[in-house]
């Protein structure tokens, strides 16, 4: 791990560099900086939109393998598995 010196004289560098740069090309050190910067914080979006989808498809997994045998009154027994996303509507008439 690097020293509060030794980051400060990289950091004098790098100051250095840029004071040698025309400004083209700090305005494309800028503008990639900008798209690293885009690009690290999408990342991050799609690593945590990932871990909800991982969360909601195990919650969901655990649901369907709870409710594979729904009790319906009066004392009527439907076994189902469900292998799809579609909707399944359910409806009781009292006869």
């Amino acid at each position: 791990m690097a020293s509060s010196g030794g980051i400060g004289a990289l950091n004098a560098a790098r100051v250095a560099d840029m004071e040698a740069m025309s400004v083209d090309q700090l305005r494309s050190l800028k503008e990639q900086t900008d798209l690293e910067i885009n690009l690290q914080d999408s990342h991050k979006k799609i690593r945590t939109d990932s871990t909800r989808l991982d969360i909601a498809s195990t919650a969901l997994h655990d649901l369907f393998l709870r409710h594979q045998r729904i009790y319906l009154p009066p004392l009527l027994f439907l076994s189902m598995s469900v292998s799809s996303s579609s909707l399944i509507l359910l409806m009781h008439v009292p006869g």
